[in-house]
């Protein structure tokens, strides 16, 4: 079994965008976070750029996009999602 990487995805989505459709795609990674309003963190096997172009369905034309895997080693303050789980996985 392949091992699952942390990647940090950040997004502006363009005018025009639908935060549900992108929100749900995200959450079929088994394992995610939402981190800041247009960050999210996942646990996958894929590589980023797989994940950029499973994403980018799902940002309208204009939108920006970054995937980038972690190196884990971070530092944050006020995210959405659980310390706990950045601790663990990031």
């Amino acid at each position: 079994m392949e091992e699952k990487k942390a990647y940090v995805i950040s997004y502006d989505m363009a005018e025009g965008g639908d935060y549900d459709r992108l929100f749900a795609h995200i959450k079929e990674y088994k394992y995610w976070a939402h981190i800041t309003e247009s960050t999210w963190a996942v646990l996958s096997t894929q590589s980023a750029a797989e994940i950029r172009d499973k994403m980018l369905p799902f940002l309208p034309k204009g939108s920006k996009l970054f995937v980038v895997q972690s190196a884990n080693v971070a530092a944050w303050s006020n995210v959405i999602c659980s310390n706990e789980w950045l601790k663990k996985n990031i």
